[in-house]
């Protein structure tokens, strides 16, 4: 696919934060478009933590230019170090090295708690799952260079916006399957939306239409429905990680937002309660069995049943926005035609998640998949290329999540082993001589997606 052909895809699939002088307006031609805009004050206006939706230590450190200090955290120090090399890894960061920010603090540096959370308390669950909890995981601190030309916006890729780019690129690479294979994927996929019309129709009649429908039943909807359709557990998991971190007023979450920070630990827990996600961080399989007694034990001022309601209506609304083709809105569902091509212009970047999720285990996938998110980190890495971002964030909350583009020409960098003292700060210890390379690791290799511990080019 050319890069031309793919720009626009890419900025769309990018969430531009920031203040700014315009006002929010709906889009007359989007019939989404006055919910957008809604939405858009709800969550800034609307909730405790809004605020902290355009104004956070993320954006200062990003818009402060000069030096920019980051967190990574990894489980094979011993073979990168060995080969010299550190590979970025796809997921909600596409293509980049995962970071999260650090804070000068005297002679050493403060994490994000997103950062230290994934240090001593995620990290080291993954590998005791692993059954390799003689394993520690070791910080790097990474020193960016930020160039004068670097981007002074803040633009976010929104993961949950690149169905459509999915879909560009399977069509685009099609070929590389047999015949066959391409026919069984996409009936796999048809099938997959067919058999979850109920679902869909309902999260399009609440959207487009305002129907009100009772919130449990809503909930127990989706449940039933995202062992068919995967991508809804990621909406669900974003949608419910947005809600606790904006409605949180525990003294800890007003304490972190105090420094500009989102309180991560919430939503963070809530991947603790959900079985079988520990050692394989899949959300696919994301989904909370009772929402009272879970929120119960992760916040106490967060109302189960403020929740409920925001749940339904936020879910109805991304699943409109986020899988249904620009300006549609699928109606009478009991005429549609199940054929692929015909499905794919109102239901294209639906089909293009499932298809993605559906390469991973695919035929002969581990190499196909491989090159699809390849092809789908290049097209990033020109887009970011373009804009002169050398460190992208995930866009669909700016939580912390923040990554080095490895493809950055201008790229400057320092990294040191690290340790942490009593207080949690990180000390530099032993500069690194490693190199960051622009090719993607297997993700069944990378801390979070694995259940082995397997070699690799080189761990993220």
């Amino acid at each position: 696919m050319d890069f031309t052909d793919s720009y626009e895809s890419w900025a769309d699939a990018h969430t531009f934060f920031g203040a700014s002088l315009v006002p929010v307006l709906p889009d007359p031609d989007d019939p989404l478009g006055a919910q957008k805009a809604a939405w858009t004050d709800r969550l800034a206006l609307g909730t405790p933590n809004g605020h902290l939706l355009h104004r956070n230590a993320l954006f200062d450190s990003l818009a402060a230019g000069g030096k920019l200090h980051l967190l990574h955290v990894t489980h094979a120090l011993e073979k990168i170090s060995r080969d010299g090399v550190l590979y970025p890894s796809g997921g909600c960061l596409v293509g980049s090295i995962y970071c999260a920010p650090l804070t000068a603090a005297g002679s050493g540096f403060r994490p994000h708690n997103l950062g230290s959370y994934v240090l001593t308390r995620e990290a080291p669950a993954f590998l005791a799952k692993i059954g390799r909890a003689d394993h520690q995981p070791i910080p790097l601190v990474f020193e960016l260079d930020l160039p004068s030309q670097a981007y002074q916006g803040l633009a976010g890729v929104d993961y949950l916006r690149l169905g459509s780019i999915h879909l560009a690129i399977y069509t685009h690479l099609e070929y590389l399957l047999s015949k066959g294979e391409r026919h069984q994927l996409r009936e796999t996929v048809v099938s997959r939306v067919k058999n979850s019309t109920a679902f869909l129709a309902l999260a399009a009649a609440i959207a487009y239409r305002g129907a009100v429908v009772e919130p449990a039943d809503f909930l127990r909807q989706l449940d039933a429905t995202i062992p068919r359709l995967p991508i809804l557990g990621y909406l669900f998991f974003e949608a419910l990680s947005e809600y606790v971190m904006l409605h949180s007023m525990s003294p800890r979450t007003r304490r972190l937002a105090e420094l500009g920070e989102f309180n991560n630990w919430l939503y963070k827990e809530l991947l603790f309660a959900v079985p079988g996600m520990i050692g394989r961080f899949d959300l696919a399989k994301f989904h909370v069995p009772d929402l009272a007694v879970t929120l119960a034990k992760v916040d106490r001022t967060l109302d189960p049943v403020s929740a409920a309601t925001y749940l339904t209506d936020r879910i109805s609304h991304l699943v409109a926005a986020r899988l249904f083709a620009p300006g549609q809105a699928p109606d009478r569902w009991r005429h549609t035609k199940w054929e692929f091509d015909g499905l794919a212009a109102q239901l294209g970047p639906l089909l293009g998640h499932l298809i993605h999720r559906e390469l991973r285990t695919f035929g002969r996938s581990p190499d196909f998949y491989f090159y699809f998110d390849q092809v789908k980190a290049l097209q990033a890495w020109n887009y970011w290329n373009h804009l002169d971002i050398p460190a992208p964030f995930n866009g669909t909350i700016p939580k912390g999540e923040i990554g080095i583009n490895p493809a950055y020409p201008d790229l400057r960098y320092r990294v040191w082993r690290a340790e942490a003292d009593e207080a949690g700060n990180l000390h530099p210890t032993e500069q690194l001589d490693l190199t960051v390379t622009p090719r993607l690791v297997d993700l069944r290799s990378t801390l979070m997606r694995t259940n082995q511990w397997a070699a690799s080019p080189a761990l993220a």
